[in-house]
């Protein structure tokens, strides 16, 4: 079965299509503790990142995910290029990861760093996996050509929160040590919207 999945998972990557049928971009509710965020996805501009973030919600694999990382002004002093972010995933556990994905960067996709958007966590380019985060603010050293990773290459922008700012802002300021949120706000469940 997993051997299935990920065949069709290589066919997905190399047809361009989505998990999702139709041309409409989804919509998938991310549940927290604290309320939830819609977020809609672009699948047409970022199908790779999309359809992977499509099969850890069909696979269930969201099982433990948290919001655990705040970035605000104030708590990133060695970083000479700040940016306003929450990140979450499934953090430590790597038993529900999926294998990393190739890198859609902002310049061939055209979907910018801005107030809500969605991207890919990630540390050396083609490493993505099951971390994301949402920008509060424009992030634009978070795009193609972009300071804020010395390899210039950005990350994966792939969709925008539609409802939930707020809910994404009270995470961001959220008790935390450093970086770390503590506690972790928790996902209850990643879903698509019917």
């Amino acid at each position: 079965m997993k051997r299935l999945s990920f065949l069709m998972l290589l066919i997905l990557t190399f047809t361009g299509k989505s998990l999702m049928a139709g041309n409409k971009d989804p919509h998938v509710l991310i549940e927290t503790t604290l309320g939830t965020i819609e977020v809609e996805l672009y699948a047409a501009k970022a199908p790779l990142t999309v359809n992977n973030f499509l099969r850890y919600i069909k696979e269930n694999r969201w099982k433990g995910a948290a919001f655990y990382r705040t970035v605000t002004m104030q708590n990133q002093p060695h970083n000479k290029v700040k940016i306003e972010v929450i990140q979450g995933g499934l953090g430590d556990d790597t038993t529900q990861m999926l294998p990393p994905i190739k890198i859609e960067t902002t310049k061939e996709t055209g979907i910018h760093h801005l107030n809500g958007t969605i991207s890919m966590a990630r540390d050396k380019p083609n490493s993505a996996t099951s971390e994301f985060f949402i920008c509060i603010g424009k992030q634009p050293s978070l795009d193609f050509g972009g300071k804020r990773n010395p390899d210039g290459q950005g990350f994966t922008a792939f969709g925008r929160v539609v409802k939930g700012m707020k809910i994404v802002r009270e995470i961001q300021q959220q008790p935390a040590k450093g970086q770390m949120l503590t506690p972790p706000v928790k996902i209850l469940r990643i879903r698509l919207k019917k």
